[in-house]
C-alpha cells in the first residue's frame, strides 16, 4: 500500500522524478500491513501483485526477503543488494497473466520474515523487443544496436566480476563484428541477456510499502491433538490429590489414544480466601481443594507449584516422561490472582479497590467470582505488571514448557498481549500460544493478528449442515485463513454443550469425527473419551465438576470411544491432508442431516472423505455420488478405500453409494482412499 500523495520509489523532493511503476493489490496482506500472515517451517510463500507502468516497456519484478527464514536453494544470489549488506535477497517474480505477478520461496526458519515487492523497468528486455521487431521488418537497427551495446557496458559496471568479464568480451565480439547483422547475432543472443538480467537497471525502481511480516512456527503451531486434564483429578485415591508421579501414570494410556499435547489446568497454589466449595459453593469446607483459577497463596504465586503435586524437580519429571511418550505439555497462563497472591501484599497497586476502599473481585455479570480479583492494567506502574506477567511465561519456558494456553485473553489489553508474545518468542522462537477466547467475531481475530498462534472457535455451536458449512468457509476461505488457526475442542471444563448433553454416546462421536477431521487442531477435555454428559440444570456446565473438587475416574468405563479417538489420531497423524486446513471441500448429498467433505494433499497423494450423520438420534440413508476429484474415474478401475472408525477395507467399482448412518452403530464414516 502506498500512503496518499507519496509515489513509489522516489520523492518529489529529488532530483530524480517518482517512479513510475505500480504496485497494488498485493496478496497476503493482513489490514493494510499492519499485522502478519502466518506460514510453518517448511511451507512456501507465495506473493501475488498487481504490477505495470505506463506505455510498453517491459518489467522485472522480485520480492525482497530479509535473509532469516529464507532456504537458500530459492534464491537467486547474484541478485542480492550489497547495498543492504546482504541482510535483504531478491527472489524473482513472474509474469502470470493480465500484470498480475507471482514469486514463491520456501520458508525453513522460525521467526519473522520481512518481505514486500520491487519492480522496475527492464531496459534491456523492452530494448530486445523493439530490435526483435523492427529486424523481422527489414528496417535498420544500426543506432538501436549501438543503444544495446552501451546497456551491456553499463551492465558491467554493475556486474558481479565474472559477469563483467564476459560482458565486456560481449561488447568486444560487437564492436569487431563486420556487419550490423553479426552484430545484432551477438548482442541479441539470449546469454546476453540473461547476464545483463543479473545486474539490472533499477534506476526507476518502484517499492511496495509498508513492509510485510510473515511469522514462521514450528509445526505444532498447525496441526496437534490436544488433551485437556485437572491434573489433580489423575489419582485413584477419592478425596486426594493427585501427584505429578499420578500424572505420569496416565501418559501411557493418553499416548495409546493418539493425543500430542497433555493440557494442564493451572497447576499453582489455590487461595484460601473466599474458596469456592463442590459445585460453585460459596463456602468451602476445611479439605475442599478450591478452583485452580483462584491463583496464589502462601506458597507462591504463578512462578510456584501447588505442593501437592510435588516440586518442580518432579514437574521436570513428568515433563521428560511425557516427551518420552511422543507428547509435549501445555499449561494454562491466567492472568489473574486469588487474594492472597503475594503480589496484593508487593503491588498493592496493581489491582482494582472499590469507593469503599475493599478489592474488587472479579465479575462477569450476573456471574460472580469471589476467590479472585483481576489484575488493575491501567495504574501508573502498568510497565512492572507487564514485565512480572511475560517474567512468569518466561519462568515456565525455562523450564521446557513450550504451549501456553492464554485464558480470557479478550479481558485484557491487546497491546499488552502483543508485547508479551514478542518478548517471549524472541528467547523461544518455539514458543507457541493459544487464545481461549469466546468473545466477539473482531476480537478473536484482533487476537490472532497480534500474536496468538492458535485460537478457540464457536465450533462447539456449530452443530447444523448449514453451521458447519458456513463457518467452515469462512475459517477456510476468507482471509481469516492468512492468520486465523482455529483449534476445535468439542468441550472444555466450562462448556458441556446442549448437544452433548442430550445427545449421548452418538453425539459424542459425531463432534470427535467433526473436530478431528475439520481442523488440523482439535482437542477434548478429559471425560469427554467417556461420554461425560451430566450438566447442571439449563446450563452449558458439568454437575459435579472437578473444577471445585477432586475426582477419581474410571478411565475404562463401558460406552467409553476411546477406540474411536486412537483411529481417528492414528488418521491424523499418517495423512498429511488432515494436517492442513484450507484443502477442504464440501460436497452435496440429499439429506438435511448428513454433511459430506473431503480433504486431499495439492499433489493429490492422501485424500479423506468424511461422511457423517448429524442427527444422533435418527438414523439417516442417503445415496452420496462420490466426488470425482478424490476417486478418479472409476470407469477406468476401481479404487481400495479403507473405512477408519471399523477398521474395514473396500473396492469402489461404482460411482454412487447407498449408505445408511446409524447414530447407535455408525454415525459416521471416515474413508482413506488408497489409489
Amino acid at each position: 500500500m502506498v500512503m496518499p500523495g507519496r509515489p513509489i520509489g522516489g520523492s518529489t523532493t529529488t532530483d530524480q522524478p517518482p517512479s513510475r511503476i505500480v504496485i497494488e493489490d498485493v496478496w497476503p496482506e493482513i489490514d493494510g500491513g499492519r499485522h502478519p500472515i502466518k506460514r510453518i517451517v517448511g511451507e512456501t510463500l507465495e506473493v501475488w501483485a498487481d504490477i505495470f507502468r505506463d506505455g510498453h516497456d517491459k518489467l522485472s519484478a522480485c520480492l525482497k526477503i530479509k535473509a532469516a527464514g529464507i532456504e537458500q536453494s530459492s534464491i537467486d544470489r547474484s541478485r542480492a543488494d550489497s547495498s543492504d549488506n546482504d541482510q535483504w535477497i531478491r527472489v524473482p517474480m513472474h509474469l502470470f497473466d493480465n500484470d498480475r505477478w507471482v514469486g514463491r520461496v520456501a520458508l525453513e526458519t522460525m521467526g519473522e520474515t520481512r518481505y514486500t515487492v520491487e519492480a522496475w523497468t527492464d531496459h534491456f528486455a523492452s530494448w530486445l523487443d523493439e530490435v526483435g521487431k523492427k529486424r523481422a521488418a527489414g528496417q535498420p537497427v544500426g543506432l538501436e544496436l549501438a543503444e544495446g551495446r552501451r546497456m551491456i557496458e553499463e551492465a558491467a559496471e554493475r556486474a558481479a566480476p565474472a559477469d563483467r568479464r564476459e560482458l565486456l568480451a560481449v561488447v568486444r565480439m560487437a564492436d569487431a563484428a563486420a556487419t550490423d547483422d553479426v552484430r545484432a547475432d551477438i548482442l541479441l543472443a539470449p546469454p546476453v541477456a540473461q547476464l545483463v538480467a543479473r545486474a539490472p537497471d533499477r534506476s526507476d525502481l518502484g517499492v511496495y510499502e509498508p513492509e510485510l511480516t510473515v511469522v514462521v512456527d514450528r509445526p505444532a503451531a498447525r496441526f496437534a491433538s490436544w488433551y485437556e486434564m485437572f491434573p489433580r483429578s489423575q489419582g485413584t485415591v477419592p478425596g486426594r490429590h493427585a501427584t505429578f508421579l499420578d500424572c505420569a501414570a496416565r501418559l501411557p494410556e493418553i499416548e495409546a489414544m493418539g493425543f500430542d499435547v497433555v493440557y494442564f489446568v493451572p497447576i499453582h497454589p489455590i487461595g484460601r480466601t473466599n474458596r469456592k466449595g463442590p459445585g460453585n459453593s460459596l463456602v468451602a469446607g476445611p479439605n475442599d481443594p478450591g478452583s485452580p483459577y483462584a491463583i496464589g497463596g502462601a506458597e507462591g504465586g504463578h512462578t510456584a507449584l501447588h505442593p501437592e503435586f510435588g516440586t518442580l524437580d518432579d514437574f521436570g519429571t513428568f515433563l521428560a516422561a511425557a516427551h518420552c511418550h511422543g507428547m509435549e505439555v501445555a499449561l494454562d497462563f491466567a492472568v489473574q490472582c486469588s487474594p492472597d497472591h503475594p503480589w496484593l501484599r508487593e503491588h498493592p497497586n496493581w489491582f482494582k479497590y472499590r469507593s469503599d476502599g475493599s478489592i474488587k473481585f472479579a465479575e462477569n455479570p450476573p456471574k460472580k467470582y469471589e476467590d479472585i480479583v483481576n489484575l488493575e492494567f491501567d495504574q501508573p506502574d502498568w510497565r512492572g505488571l507487564w514485565a512480572a506477567l511475560r517474567d512468569a511465561v518466561l519462568f515456565w519456558a525455562d523450564q521446557g514448557v513450550r504451549l501456553f494456553r492464554v485464558d480470557n485473553p479478550h479481558t485484557k489489553p491487546t497491546a499488552f498481549w502483543a508485547w508479551l508474545i514478542h518478548e517471549v518468542q524472541a528467547r523461544y522462537p518455539d514458543a507457541l500460544f493459544l487464545a481461549e477466547a469466546f468473545t466477539r467475531p473482531k476480537m478473536m481475530k484482533h487476537l490472532a493478528k497480534i500474536g496468538f498462534s492458535q485460537s478457540y472457535t464457536y465450533f462447539t455451536w456449530r452443530n447444523t449442515k448449514a453451521e458447519l458449512v458456513e463457518y467452515m468457509t469462512e475459517l477456510t476461505q476468507t482471509p481469516m485463513a492468512e492468520y486465523y488457526r482455529p483449534h476445535f475442542f468439542a468441550n472444555t471444563p466450562d462448556i458441556l454443550p446442549a448437544f452433548l448433553q442430550t445427545g449421548g454416546r452418538p453425539a459424542f462421536r459425531i463432534r470427535l469425527v467433526l473436530a478431528a477431521t475439520l481442523s488440523p487442531l482439535y482437542g477434548i477435555y478429559n471425560g469427554f473419551e467417556l461420554c461425560e454428559n451430566a450438566a447442571v440444570p439449563s446450563k452449558e456446565e458439568y454437575a459435579e465438576s472437578e473444577k471445585y473438587d477432586y475426582k477419581v475416574w474410571d478411565w475404562d468405563r463401558p460406552g467409553n470411544i476411546k477406540q474411536d479417538i486412537a483411529r481417528l489420531n492414528a488418521l491424523r497423524r499418517s495423512s498429511p491432508a488432515l494436517q492442513l486446513l484450507t484443502n477442504l471441500t464440501f460436497y452435496p448429498v440429499a439429506h438435511e442431516q448428513v454433511l459430506c467433505y473431503g480433504k486431499a494433499t495439492p499433489d493429490g497423494t492422501d485424500k479423506v472423505l468424511v461422511v457423517v450423520n448429524l442427527d444422533p438420534g435418527v438414523a439417516a440413508e442417503c445415496v452420496l455420488d462420490l466426488p470425482a476429484d478424490l476417486t478418479g474415474d472409476l470407469a477406468a478401475g476401481p479404487i481400495e478405500v479403507e473405512e477408519v472408525l471399523t477398521a474395514t477395507r473396500a473396492t469402489w467399482r461404482e460411482p454412487r453409494l447407498f449408505l445408511t448412518l446409524d447414530p447407535f452403530v455408525n454415525p459416521a464414516m471416515v474413508f482413506r482412499v488408497h489409489s
